[in-house]
């Protein structure tokens, strides 16, 4: 008996599943062709992530913004509203909404407090209280959003350093469950055959 024997009629049902899988592409239309109303919609919640996530990497570059228009001499509300004009993304879109809530003639620190409150983003609500004690305490704009830009990108700098530094951790699993068990059902195993019958 060939050592390939009872690996045999594995081979054989995952040629049988390739040649299903691609008679079931083969009828399918190409992805450009398809009715939209047919594609399936993302889940509500996915989507509401991904917007925080891109909320929070533009954060930085927001104050960024509001610390350049701020030197620039531009007052409080204007560098808010240069920044936003800049920006671009679901930040940006966010803060459009705080403009036009500002526009109809909700005071602009208070519309900006009610988003960051309601965003959840913990920077957004820093920005808010520096902005609040700027106003209280006389603390150029400038120098304070300076600052918080620069504290807010070594904060994720130092979050991105400990996942990075979690990784192999994380790896582990995979490693340990899948990879590890596949390479010896591979390599060790069909020799261990052989020497059995060999020594049969």
């Amino acid at each position: 008996m060939s050592v390939l024997e009872p690996v045999a009629p594995l081979a054989g049902a995952a040629a049988w599943m390739a040649a299903a899988a691609g008679m079931r592409a083969g009828r399918r239309r190409p992805l450009a062709l398809e009715d939209p109303g047919t594609q399936p919609a993302s889940s509500p919640r996915r989507a509401r992530r991904a917007e925080s996530r891109n909320t929070y990497r533009e954060v930085p570059q927001f104050l960024d913004l509001l610390a350049a228009g701020s030197t620039a001499g531009l007052s409080a509300e204007l560098s808010f509203r240069r920044a936003v004009a800049c920006l671009r993304g679901s930040l940006a879109r966010a803060l459009g909404d705080v403009v036009h809530a500002i526009d109809l003639g909700t005071p602009w620190r208070q519309a900006f407090a009610t988003y960051a409150a309601t965003s959840g983003d913990p920077d957004l609500r820093r920005t808010v209280a520096v902005l609040a004690r700027t106003e209280t305490l006389g603390v150029p704009l400038s120098e304070a959003t300076r600052e918080l830009a620069r504290t807010v990108r070594e904060a994720r700098r130092s979050e991105t350093l400990e996942r990075a530094r979690t990784a192999p951790v994380r790896m582990l699993f995979p490693l340990v469950f899948l990879i590890l068990p596949a390479f010896l059902l591979l390599t060790v195993v069909p020799v261990l055959i052989t020497t059995v019958r060999t020594i049969d």
